[in-house]
């Protein structure tokens, strides 16, 4: 059965199936071949082992489906969704768009989440449906999806008899990545470092995508400007450094007063301000001069983006929050980077989008997509939160790029910063994001 569903084994005609002759044998050995297994062509404990691991339910050797095309021929992507009963709406939502934005980081596309049902992705929860790749329940197959195309194009399914977590098994997030892959265009992968490796994987790096993922999914959906590729997708120099590429970095230096600019994280650190963007920089409050480079040139241990940070004064210590966070105190990095459990988010979370120290209350706020935390420096959440952004920010209706607090609560949007009177509950007014740096 394994072997028919990934690898095009032929029944004979009278529906039986024997496991010797040529082509029994062959399949088994394409199926270890793909897997980097020892090529017996027999059925040995590591080939039977493997068999039974939890995996993707799209085969490993041809097209899903005949309408599976091979990309879409447009870049922003619109989903709808349904739910698994195993953890709260608001989850289930914050899971599936950090899946979506691990694709989005790497390529041209954008995903939208619509309120009609005439989306491109169908992401559903079920068990018996109706599409000729029917689930087997617990383990084996956790989801399939179907590549861009009409119809059922683009459509993924999870397996609602399994049971679904944030945690390690099994992780929504990373399942929903793996088959977004194959909703966008991509086969299956034989690197176990991809993402698109058929089988489960409990781990998942804080990169998500390996450097195969990235370029195939570049090779579908360019990114216009490699500069602007590698900045979006946070790429570490050891693996290929856009400083010393000649012109790139004269060209980053002009770019601040871009009227696009926009950040990935901002915050206030002793007596400057920090502005990231896959890029830092640093604008001193008493001084108008305003270093800026690498990230590396300034935190030489930090080799990634940056996507949200906030600064504790009474402990002279900022924390920088990608996937996992580092404590910063002055200009040096302590220690390894730790998860983001510690601050007291559940397992689910798998990163934030900013996060703001409001020094007059002592405490903190995380926000992630639509949702926010709040916390008073402790290793957990206050009480009753997430909460929705929108409720309690009024005019804040979008997600949040970065924030800082300096008399009022800035949210960084897009190109555009609205200030926000936090105790009257109401923003007071709307400026360029550049003008920070002084355009």
């Amino acid at each position: 059965e394994y072997l028919q569903q990934y690898y095009n084994l032929q029944k004979d005609p009278l529906g039986r199936m024997k496991r010797s002759g040529a082509s029994f044998a062959s399949k088994v050995k394409e199926m270890q071949v793909f897997f980097g297994l020892n090529t017996s062509g027999a059925l040995d404990f590591d080939t039977l082992e493997l068999m039974r691991s939890p995996r993707c339910g799209v085969p490993d050797v041809e097209e899903y489906s005949h309408i599976q095309g091979t990309r879409w021929n447009k870049n922003v992507i619109t989903y709808i969704g349904t739910y698994t009963r195993d953890m709260p709406r608001s989850a289930v939502d914050s899971l599936i768009d950090s899946a979506f934005s691990v694709w989005a980081r790497a390529s041209s596309l954008t995903f939208v989440r619509s309120h009609t049902s005439n989306v491109d992705i169908m992401v559903e929860f079920v068990t018996y449906h109706g599409d000729l790749y029917p689930f087997d329940g617990p383990g084996g197959t956790l989801a399939h999806a179907f590549g861009p195309g009409l119809g059922v194009g683009g459509d993924t399914h999870f397996d609602d008899a399994e049971h679904w977590t944030a945690g390690e098994t099994f992780n929504l997030f990373v399942v929903a990545a793996h088959e977004f892959g194959h909703a966008l265009g991509l086969k299956h992968s034989s690197n176990p470092e991809s993402l698109m490796y058929p089988t489960y994987k409990s781990s998942c790096p804080a990169s998500v995508l390996s450097s195969e993922d990235v370029a195939n999914i570049n090779a579908l959906y360019p990114v216009r400007g490699r500069a602007n590729y590698l900045l979006r997708y946070g790429w570490s120099p050891q693996q290929q450094s856009p400083w010393q590429s000649g012109s790139l970095f004269p060209q980053l230096m002009q770019n601040k007063c871009d009227p696009d600019l926009t950040f990935d994280a901002v915050s206030t650190l002793g007596d400057a301000t920090f502005f990231f963007k896959g890029y830092l920089w640093i604008k001193h409050n008493e001084q108008y001069d305003i270093k800026e480079g690498p990230i590396t040139n300034f935190m030489p241990k930090i080799e990634t983006n940056i996507d949200a940070v906030f600064w504790v004064p009474r402990r002279s210590t900022a924390y920088l929050i990608h996937s996992m966070f580092w404590t910063v105190k002055g200009s040096l990095v302590k220690g390894k980077p730790r998860a983001l459990s510690h601050f007291g988010f559940p397992a689910w979370v798998q990163d934030v989008d900013a996060a703001v120290h409001i020094v007059k209350i002592g405490r903190t706020l995380f926000f992630m997509h639509d949702i926010y935390w709040y916390n008073e420096n402790r290793r957990v959440m206050d009480f009753g939160y997430p909460k929705y952004i929108s409720e309690d920010f009024p005019g804040v209706n979008t997600t949040i790029n970065a924030a800082v607090h300096k008399d009022f609560l800035f949210f960084f949007v897009g190109p555009e910063v609205y200030k926000y009177d936090y105790t009257q509950r109401h923003v007071v007014g709307v400026e360029k994001a550049n003008s920070w740096l002084g355009c």
